[in-house]
């Protein structure tokens, strides 16, 4: 599961078939695309080839696990109705995030995974994300603008076959765009974490659990310098906030 922005560069020529995401270029005509056409990923999946940890056997439960978690990833962030989906069980389906309560897949869709992932009820003033202030199109167009190159995922390890199926990922990217007010550093931001899909008998997942410190992503990109209009606040908030120590 990942906080993605791989895919969202939408490329208006024909591309050949995606590896890693089998049912990208096998969908009906009627399935309506956020952003009007079905993405493509060639830059992220050459970031992931070159940067991947594992090259897991084809056909293997890790490559299997991999690539589900990456065609849902697809879908959530670029299919514009649940209706649509082909990864999940929708009656069912509930996004769970660091043991906060479960989000069903409308939720998910609305608020966006970025929003989902990265909610807290810490109070304002500790937040160095504010979810309630992004939209699924603000988010995805920030990590989009961070990471020019797309945002890779892999599985590291597979714990437990289906239907309850635990994995370790890592996430990563190079901060190569400004991220809001703070200038790029070129450096490769990444995170680990732990993960359990329950899926039924056809591979659709009906429970996602995602566990991992945001702080880990943040701490990458809020070492950017920032502007000089937002200089005064960031140190008026570093005492407030340890995180922000980061940026000096």
């Amino acid at each position: 599961m990942k906080m993605s922005t791989e895919g969202s560069k939408i490329d208006i020529h024909s591309v050949l078939p995606d590896k890693y995401r089998a049912n990208l270029h096998l969908e009906h005509p009627t399935v309506q695309w956020r952003y009007g056409k079905p993405p493509t990923y060639e830059s992220a999946n050459q970031l992931f080839e070159e940067g991947r940890t594992k090259v897991w056997p084809k056909g293997s439960l890790e490559e299997t696990v991999q690539n589900v978690v990456k065609s849902w990833q697809v879908e959530i962030n670029n299919k514009a109705r649940l209706q649509d989906f082909k990864t999940i069980n929708p009656e069912k389906f509930k996004l769970f995030v660091n043991g906060r309560e479960g989000l069903s897949g409308e939720e998910v869709l609305g608020d966006g995974t970025f929003n989902a992932m990265l909610k807290s009820s810490l109070p304002d003033e500790y937040k160095f994300y504010k979810a309630e202030e992004e939209t699924h199109e603000s988010a995805h167009n920030d990590f989009k603008t961070c990471f020019p190159r797309g945002f890779a995922w892999e599985v590291i390890e597979v714990y437990s076959p289906p239907p309850l199926i635990a994995y370790k990922f890592r996430h990563w990217g190079f901060f190569e765009g400004p991220y809001k007010d703070h200038s790029p550093t070129g450096e490769m931001v990444q995170f680990y974490g732990m993960g359990v899909l329950k899926v039924d008998s056809s591979m659709k997942v009906e429970e996602v659990h995602v566990y991992f410190d945001p702080t880990e992503l943040y701490g990458g990109l809020l070492k950017g310098k920032r502007t000089a209009s937002e200089s005064k606040t960031a140190d008026s908030s570093a005492s407030a906030c340890p995180l922000f120590n980061l940026q000096k």
